[in-house]
């Protein structure tokens, strides 16, 4: 059984959290990123995980990849278009317990405007009390999307064949949220 202290309202704490992609470079090496947050809220029902919500706002223009140029280059309409649609969003619609410490959480992604129901597993990683007295909890996930089913097809051929960018991209989800209020 899920630990009924879990129940309650969280803000996702984005000093502490990570929403990161990865991308396989000339199908050769990966490449790896973050989104910062915008916002990001839970609620979660212990008794009944049915009717625990997720809510994540991803900032766009603060993507980061470890390259000023590859990062302005994926706020263009290459990409993601930024300037158009600054914001990927989340909002869950189903919570599902699947065993022992495992979720999966099935919601609408929202990336370029363009929205597909993906279904993704979250593992509770642990409850602690910080310095300050509030109460975290940790999970953590990943799960693959095909990034042209969100129309974002920009690629290049390679010399030696395939392509520069792949089209499956993993996101990758390390979160530390904090209890705002008991449901």
């Amino acid at each position: 059984m899920f630990p009924s202290r879990l129940t309650g309202a969280y803000t996702v704490d984005p000093a502490h959290s990570r929403f990161g992609f990865v991308a396989r470079h000339a199908m050769v090496t990966k490449v790896r990123g973050s989104i910062p947050v915008h916002e990001a809220t839970a609620s979660l029902d212990a008794a009944n995980p049915a009717a625990s919500t997720v809510h994540v706002v991803l900032d766009v223009t603060g993507i980061q990849t470890g390259s000023q140029i590859r990062d302005d280059h994926l706020r263009t309409g290459d990409f993601l278009d930024a300037a158009a649609h600054p914001h990927i969003t989340f909002d869950s619609t189903a919570v599902k317990h699947v065993d022992g410490d495992g979720f999966e959480v099935t919601g609408q992604l929202t990336i370029r405007g363009v929205t597909r129901q993906i279904t993704f597993p979250l593992e509770y990683t642990g409850t602690a009390v910080d310095a300050q007295g509030l109460t975290r909890v940790g999970f953590e996930g990943s799960t693959v999307i095909n990034r042209k089913d969100f129309g974002i097809t920009y690629n290049a051929a390679l010399e030696t064949g395939g392509v520069m960018i792949s089209d499956k991209i993993t996101l990758e989800f390390d979160l530390s949220a904090v209890k705002t209020a008991q449901a």
